[in-house]
């Protein structure tokens, strides 16, 4: 669960796509204004409340304006404006584009759509509309061979709910820019492995609004036990203003032999308006409700849960409940010396002193953007940005040095599977692409988020006949290391070069937790994803949960779950033709020419390559034993070695410890293994779909079936990496978790892929020569001189100093004192 439903809502801008259908006919393809988007999506049993759905991961429709862009800055923060040298083909629509499409879709009879605005919970309206990213055969075509840019394709998803079975409508519509003469539409059907004759549907299971599941069906049975409530916590949740509790429950819904059954439990309300920690509010009781079709009068209620003890109705556990020595437990209620995140306890010694801050450098910004296209240069590093509503941000046609490594690198999906001794710890599996991660990509925080000299995009989603736009929330900065990318000491030089790396950043709030996603780019030519996770957790019931997690608070368990995150990484090493060679450090006992009759217990290495996708699937080896190569044959240094990349872990990863899951079955088979390699196929774009939660054993992406023995020698070859962490919350997860543990990396290396060390190529490094305890030179090899008044004193640097102790002269310290070793 993430209830953010009391958390500030973002700056955006809003823009209306039915005044912009107007010229819908008229537009040119390519418009470019900045900025650019916001809105949240509903979850499986959310309550209204002042226009907001509230549950897991809730509503928040952003309706500020945009800053004052004109307000004060103590920095040039502007990066070098530069012109793309081709259209980013993989950004989103423009305003004008979407609108065209919208207004095309509500001229055609057959979808019977109504304004999202006016829509009832019988009503089809449009859900999403954005840009269909194009097939890398097109793209390339255009990016390496100056064809012409690929044609235009808007994905929409209608909610199709006039129907007794409402369902999700992938369609394609195009092409762009829309046409009444030219506009066609079609089942979007490619990218799904399900190609049955659904034609890109799959069923809504959470169709009927959330008020209606509120009051035809919680609140009467929330009612039912009202006394039992006031008498265990003092509150009840009736939908009235005066409500104490809320109540909600698994993610998604069990769907077991043809039916759908949902598991709820209440939870208390916090007390602290500001703060939204409800999650570390659970109180122990739960229903189960078969909740099939749409009628609220045929859905059965099967049971209540308390303290371990199912009871079949509530007739039983009435009964139960009022019987002498029937055990009741406390309840878990907020309080802000715990569940509040400002500032409380002691204040850190000499804490109120203004911490260190980086500063940019005295001649401003060292890299180059091109705002409209979403296109960055910096150093020998190129790439376009890309943003879905989906997974937020993507990197396309990433180069080094003029020649691409990545084609595509983005997050594809997340998932936080729990596990615990109740049902609704044992039923949650959230699969967060259901309610995007751009939505919530709202404004970072300057100084916090990121550098206060960032540069800033926007982004922007479709909801509901809008074009939201959330200011500020893509930073790019460039930072200094707290440690140099090079250092060699001798007793005649000492030589370092600093390790100033470029990152792209962004923070998603998915309900209850934060997560920063991170890809940084360094001047030895690697490249690394990262992602952190913070925010309030989703906390357990304490009864009965001693194998499932740690008891943090007198009634309160930290529930353990996994957060997996999967990510593509499309390489491209000197074309598209590549390979993966597994290089593996192997003991061995053997015996030499010149070991005489006696073998000797060493290691060598063994070279093999995974041949197929039948062999594609595996996880990171025991003691990074094995060593994970993208590479191309065909291509190979001066030395005879293949020039390649490197994969490996650059923190902590996971894939999902449970296997074969009873809560998502088939709608997350990615998250099984820590790599997997598939060979590239434009009908295989994602990983995963939007919708895998609402048919869990046929879901539109069922990731396994990429698998089917194709060769991966020499192929266009696509990389799948499993970020994540396996969090077992305990009492410094209070009130919320923290960005320095709750971290995830992986990172792409050149391996031969250079003849030396391409950060040789920076002119920020310095060699310092020395002798007799002092500084005989400086070399900073042309650098800029920086107006710091902290700039380091390199003359003051002495090497070592050696002072003979015996025999000791006093007149003469150093003598015969030429080296430390």
């Amino acid at each position: 669960m993430r209830v953010p439903e009391q958390l500030p809502l973002s700056s955006a801008v809003t823009v209306s796509l039915a005044v912009l259908g107007l010229l819908a006919d008229n537009v040119s393809a390519r418009p470019s204004p900045e900025p650019k988007a916001s809105w949240v999506r509903k979850g499986s049993g959310r309550k209204a409340i002042s226009n907001t759905l509230k549950g897991k991961r809730d509503a928040r429709i952003s309706t500020l304006s945009p800053r004052n862009e004109t307000q004060a800055s103590c920095f040039d923060t502007s990066a070098v404006a530069i012109t793309a040298p081709k259209l980013n083909v993989w950004d989103q629509l423009q305003d004008a584009e979407a609108a065209g499409v919208v207004a095309w879709l509500f001229a055609q009879p057959e979808f019977n759509l109504t304004v999202a605005e006016n829509a009832t919970a019988w009503d089809n309206s449009v859900l999403l509309v954005e840009a269909i990213q194009p097939n890398k055969t097109d793209a390339l075509a255009y990016v390496d061979n100056n064809g012409t840019a690929p044609t235009r394709w808007a994905k929409v998803v209608l909610d199709m709910r006039a129907t007794d079975s409402p369902y999700y409508q992938d369609l394609m519509v195009g092409p762009l820019p829309i046409s009444n003469a030219t506009a066609t539409w079609q089942p979007l059907t490619y990218p799904l492995t399900k190609k049955d004759n659904d034609q890109g549907k799959v069923r809504n299971l959470d169709a009927d609004s959330s008020d209606a599941l509120y009051s035809d069906w919680l609140y009467p049975i929330s009612a039912s036990v009202a006394d039992i409530t006031l008498d265990l916590w003092n509150g009840t949740a009736l939908g009235l203003a005066n409500d104490t509790l809320d109540i909600w429950g698994i993610d998604p819904l069990w769907q077991e032999d043809g039916r759908v059954v949902r598991w709820d439990t209440f939870w208390n309300l916090p007390t602290e308006a500001l703060f939204d920690a409800e999650t570390l509010l659970p109180l122990g009781l739960f229903f189960k409700s078969d909740v099939t079709g749409r009628d609220p009068s045929q859905w059965r209620l099967e049971g209540w849960l308390y303290n371990n003890i199912f009871y079949e109705t509530t007739e039983a556990f009435r009964t139960a409940y009022f019987t002498p020595g029937f055990v009741k437990h406390g309840a878990n209620v907020e309080d802000a010396s715990w569940a509040g995140t400002d500032q409380q306890g002691a204040v850190m010694p000499l804490d109120t002193l203004a911490p260190p801050t980086s500063t940019l450098g005295a001649q401003g910004t060292r890299f180059s953007v091109d705002a409209a296209q979403k296109y960055v240069e910096w150093m020998d590093f190129s790439f376009y940005i890309g943003f879905s509503r989906d997974t937020g941000i993507s990197l396309h046609d990433i180069r080094y040095k003029g020649e691409r490594v990545l084609y595509e690198l983005a997050l594809n999906e997340a998932l936080a599977h729990y596990a615990g001794n109740d049902p609704v710890q044992a039923g949650t599996a959230y699969l967060d692409s259901y309610y995007g991660f751009g939505p919530y990509a709202f404004e970072l925080v300057p100084g916090y988020d990121c550098p206060a000299y960032a540069t800033y995009l926007n982004s922007t989603f479709y909801v509901s006949e809008t074009v939201h736009t959330h200011v500020n929330s893509i930073c790019l900065f460039e930072y200094e290391a707290d440690f140099p990318i090079q250092r060699h000491s001798t007793t005649a030089y000492v030589a370092a070069t600093k390790n100033t790396y470029f990152a792209v950043r962004s923070v998603s709030t998915v309900g209850n937790y934060d997560y920063m996603f991170t890809y940084t780019f360094f001047l030895d030519g690697s490249i690394a994803i990262e992602v952190r996770a913070s925010g309030y957790i989703q906390s357990a019931y304490f009864a009965h949960n001693d194998e499932y997690g740690f008891r943090i608070r007198d009634n309160l368990s930290g529930s353990m779950h996994d957060h997996v995150l999967n990510f593509k990484a499309d390489f491209d090493i000197l074309g598209t033709a590549n390979s993966v060679q597994l290089m593996r450090n192997t003991p061995v006992t053997t015996a030499y020419p010149w070991s005489g009759n006696k073998t000797r217990n060493t290691m060598k290495l063994a070279r093999t390559f995974v041949e197929t996708e039948d062999q594609g699937r595996f996880n990171w080896d025991a003691n990074a034993l094995t060593q994970v190569l993208v590479v191309n044959q065909d291509e190979k240094n001066v030395f005879g070695e293949m020039r390649g990349y490197r994969v490996l872990p650059y923190t902590g990863t996971a894939h999902l410890t449970v296997e074969n899951s009873s809560t998502v079955v088939n709608a997350a088979r990615w998250a099984e293994y820590d790599v997997q390699i598939t060979r590239q196929k434009d009908t295989e774009p994602k990983s995963a779909h939007a919708y895998n939660s609402q048919d869990v054993h046929d879901p539109p992406i069922n990731f396994a079936d990429f698998f089917d023995g194709e060769s991966l020698d020499q192929e266009d070859l696509v990389v799948w990496l499993n970020l994540g962490m396996h969090h077992v919350p305990h009492t410094g997860d209070l009130p919320n978790t923290v960005f320095t543990t709750a971290h995830s990396g992986v990172q792409f290396m050149p391996s031969n892929y250079f003849t030396i060390d391409q950060s040789r190529n920076t002119v920020n490094m310095v060699r310092l020569e020395y002798s007799d305890g002092k500084t005989t030179a400086v070399d900073t090899f042309g650098q800029s001189k920086t107006d710091d008044i902290c700039e380091a004193d390199l003359w003051g640097y002495t090497g070592d100093v050696v002072v003979r102790k015996f025999p000791y002269d006093p007149n003469d310290p150093y003598y015969e004192t030429d080296s430390i070793v």
